[in-house]
């Protein structure tokens, strides 16, 4: 490998580093908001769980699955019940 790619790796590599160190606290906010919810009995993990999955479903908005939507209405009609139509 020539010195010109290994200083490139070196710099993606310190980079990418910088990068996650500036994300963790927004990590660390996510894990204190998951662990607030469930200690206090808001939802439990399974619930928490739903609603990152239906909230990851919508984000990705037009790249929709039909058979990933129905399975998602069919969890969320379940654990809503049918007054979450109303």
């Amino acid at each position: 490998m020539d010195t010109v790619k290994k200083e490139h790796i070196v710099n993606y590599i310190k980079a990418l580093a910088e990068i996650e160190m500036q994300m963790e606290p927004y990590a660390q906010a996510k894990r204190d908001l998951r662990t607030n919810y469930i200690e206090n009995n808001f939802l439990s993990k399974d619930e928490l769980w739903q609603a990152v999955k239906a909230y990851r479903f919508v984000q990705k908005g037009k790249e929709i699955d039909i058979d990933n939507f129905n399975e998602m209405y069919e969890q969320l009609m379940n654990f809503f019940g049918e007054s979450a139509i109303d």
